[in-house]
């Protein structure tokens, strides 16, 4: 019995095994995101180039616009290919997302990148950003479109573990009343820690 239960936490254990944990807030909201490395878990892919996500936000109504009163969380799975340039600190990648909230769901595709500054060797600055768009083709519910960019600066305090500081916009044109408009689901700067394993 104990045998069998030591090999099921191995396993189960190995199959949470996640690349990157974050968390980011500021005072009004709160983001939980987790990676998977996929080269973790099959040999034939490389390592730090395919990626599985999930992100949760719970953002409040005063940074959306126009302002919203009991603001409905946001659910998100994401995909990502991500390849460094020629040795350069330089990472280029291609994602898919899934994004959800109760009133509208889109699969926006986009680009992500990631640098490498390089003006420490004692303490990484990493600097990234992405754009992620959704027309009207990949928007359900009641969204018309989506957008989202972000970008961050990440500083390694110590090894595998980052302090983050960025900003991110959510956007859509969403139909109220059947009435369609633009909508800024949250708009807002955070600062987080990002841990990788």
């Amino acid at each position: 019995m104990l045998k069998k239960i030591t090999l099921f936490a191995a396993a189960a254990t190995s199959a949470f095994a996640m690349h990157s944990a974050q968390i980011n807030i500021n005072d009004k909201d709160l983001e939980l995101g987790a990676r998977l490395d996929m080269g973790q878990f099959n040999h034939a892919v490389e390592p730090d180039t395919v990626f599985l996500g999930a992100k949760f936000l719970k953002a409040d109504g005063e940074n959306s616009d126009p302002k919203i009163e009991n603001l409905e969380e946001f659910y998100e799975v994401n995909f990502l290919m991500l390849r460094e340039i020629s040795n350069s600190g330089l990472s280029m990648g291609l994602g898919v997302k899934m994004n959800y909230t109760q009133d509208f769901v889109s699969i926006p595709l986009g680009i992500e990148a990631r640098y490498k500054l390089p003006i420490s060797d004692v303490v990484p600055f990493y600097l990234g950003g992405s754009f992620y768009y959704a027309p009207e083709s990949l928007a359900m519910k009641d969204a018309h479109s989506f957008q989202e960019y972000r970008f961050h600066l990440d500083i390694e305090v110590i090894k595998n573990a980052n302090v983050t500081m960025g900003y991110r916009s959510l956007e859509t044109n969403y139909e109220v009343n059947n009435h369609r408009d633009d909508f800024t689901y949250n708009k807002s700067a955070y600062i987080g820690f990002k841990f990788l394993f």
